[in-house]
């Protein structure tokens, strides 16, 4: 209702444009007194056709039909499109999943004996057999099963023959967010459709689910790391995980973080990454402190040396300056080409005349328009000005970091990429814990994004008491 007001009552007749609405005896060239009670009533039509749609999927759910994506193992019966029956390809794959979590086999290993015998994964199988993809969604379909995956699979009910719906809901008609719904809320009806496990088989395969996991937060003796979703692998992109061991009472000296996510569908595959946890708390303490005590002209110099590497070296008003002007240049040749076109049709210009002057009129048009997309970088210059005012301006409110918490990381870093170490020539592991190498570290802060122009830092880092935190 807000939008189609704004735009036929306010954007249109701004910029020039002449709107119709036949059906509804809309024309912005006429006085329009019933307009607000038109764009009510069509907010009406909306609302009511969006609670007649929910009426009739409540009424399908309470009858046991089936009114969504049929489940991984199932297809939709010929007979009732709205029942479904067991898929010949991958209902086997079901049952086998089943029988393993029965027998004691973790999520993760049935995960990786499914990817060692070939088993096409669900999103996959539907992408290759079943559903219409864009190529964009058919891209994201993984060749390799997860642990997560096989979780959900050994979880839904509906392998035992009951149908499960509305587990979720739209907050609005007009958003396209959803929201979990409560589980005493859910739509479940129980024997609508073949089972492809039994009752003892379910009930096994959950009670070995997730046996022998404890949430290790409820100890006070476990590592808790602040870079739980920061810090991640440079190669497959995976969050690194806390490791280490515990040496005559020291902890910290042997905390790790580490990549244990072994991926094989990457061109370069992942052998993982290990960094010291102490190590990368004081680099990046370090750094965020030499970003702290710049003054605003090493800020200003910082702002133009982004602006010089993204391209951006002339002054942003000088760029929107030309920018305006060429786009008010194109909108007056478009103009210019209506009026040619209208006088031929009144037959004051002649054809031949008519092509000459649009031609050259679309080639000095084609020249502005090129010229235009060049200039396009004045967004990004602005952008980039912007996003550093940002940043410094909470950058302000801290003096000095003394100690590296959660809250002052969220507040400034927004990922940590983390690469595998590089001995010097001739070494190929550490033969002690001091002994020097170099690795890939790069921060990548909110706002203004890489700051360090080299990633590769020399570890291992210094202790807190030694480091310097004055900027170089």
């Amino acid at each position: 209702m807000r939008e189609a007001s704004y735009y036929a009552e306010q954007f249109f007749p701004e910029h020039g444009i002449h709107y119709i609405a036949i059906s509804d005896n809309f024309d912005t060239e006429r006085e329009n007194i019933m307009a607000p009670f038109l764009f009510a009533m069509n907010e009406v039509y909306l609302r009511d056709g969006s609670r007649k749609v929910k009426d009739v999927l409540r009424s399908k759910r309470e009858n046991g039909q089936y009114c969504a994506c049929p489940p991984y193992g199932y297809r939709k019966d010929t007979q009732d499109k709205h029942r479904l029956a067991p898929d010949e390809m991958t209902a086997p794959v079901v049952l086998r999943i089943f029988e393993q979590a029965a027998k004691g086999d973790s999520s993760r290993k049935i995960a990786l004996d499914l990817n060692e015998d070939g088993v096409i994964p669900p999103l996959k199988y539907r992408v290759l057999y079943r559903d219409e993809f864009s190529e964009e969604g058919a891209a994201r379909a993984s060749d390799l099963w997860n642990y997560t995956t096989v979780k959900r699979i050994l979880k839904n009910p509906v392998y035992l023959g009951h149908t499960l719906l509305g587990k979720s809901k739209k907050v609005s008609v007009k958003s396209k967010k959803k929201v979990p719904v409560p589980r005493e809320d859910w739509a479940v009806t129980e024997n609508t459709h073949p089972p492809l496990v039994s009752n003892a088989l379910y009930g096994r395969a959950q009670a070995n689910l997730g046996r022998g996991s404890r949430d290790y937060r409820a100890y006070d003796h476990v590592r808790k790391s602040i870079f739980s979703g920061i810090a991640v692998c440079s190669k497959c992109g995976y969050s690194l995980c806390s490791c280490g061991t515990v040496y005559k009472g020291e902890r910290e000296k042997y905390w790790y973080l580490s990549c244990t996510h072994q991926r094989q569908d990457i061109a370069d595959p992942c052998t993982g990454v290990r960094v010291r946890y102490a190590d990368l708390l004081e680099i990046v303490r370090q750094e965020l402190n030499s970003l702290l005590v710049l003054t605003d002209k090493q800020v200003e110099a910082l702002v133009k040396e982004a602006l010089r590497r993204a391209g951006a070296n002339e002054n942003p008003k000088v760029l929107r300056q030309k920018r305006e002007k060429i786009e008010a240049r194109i909108g007056t040749i478009d103009k210019i080409v209506t009026k040619l076109y209208t006088d031929n049709a009144a037959g004051d210009l002649d054809d031949d005349r008519l092509r000459r002057m649009v031609a050259d009129l679309e080639k000095e048009s084609a020249g502005l328009q090129a010229a235009l997309d060049s200039l396009t970088i004045s967004r990004s210059a602005e952008e980039i000005e912007s996003s550093y005012a940002n940043f410094f301006s909470l950058a302000r409110e801290y003096t000095q970091i003394q100690e590296l918490d959660r809250e002052t990381l969220l507040t400034f870093v927004e990922r940590i990429e983390i690469g595998p170490k590089k001995y010097p020539e001739g070494t190929v592991k550490a033969t002690h814990r001091n002994q020097p190498y170099r690795q890939s570290i790069r921060i990548v802060y909110k706002f203004i994004g890489e700051v360090a122009e080299e990633p590769v830092r020399e570890l291992p880092a210094m202790s807190g008491n030694e480091a310097n935190d004055t900027p170089a």
